[in-house]
């Protein structure tokens, strides 16, 4: 495993649940990408709340409950990996905000057996 030490780039996709890239969910498609381009690794959360753009609240709560929660997605890289990449993520997606900010990884490594 490459050493993945130093100063890095956080990029956090910010989207909706029920994002679609064709027929699969975003934030699949999106992790698929990140995966097949060799990026270090993708997590996506899933929000309990949040509003967006057009200010409409989406909540896990069951007597409101939403279909379009809000999700992120984040990945830690280099910044020239993610600028390559940035054409095809701005090409899928529809709507949702993307922001970067410096990172320093002091550990990054698989679990040991």
């Amino acid at each position: 495993m490459e050493k993945f030490i130093g100063e890095k780039v956080l990029m956090r996709i910010f989207i909706g649940e029920s994002d679609r890239c064709g027929t699969v969910p975003l934030y699949e498609a999106l992790v698929e990408l990140f995966r097949k381009e060799g990026l270090a690794g993708a997590t996506v959360l899933r929000g309990i709340a949040g509003f967006g753009a057009h200010s409409v609240y989406h909540t896990d709560r069951l007597l409101e409950l939403s279909t379009d929660l809000p999700v992120v997605v984040e990945i830690v890289e280099e910044q020239e990996k993610l600028d390559r990449l940035m054409p095809q993520i701005d090409q899928m997606m529809n709507g949702g905000m993307i922001t970067m900010e410096k990172a320093t990884v002091i550990r990054y490594s698989h679990r040991k057996k």
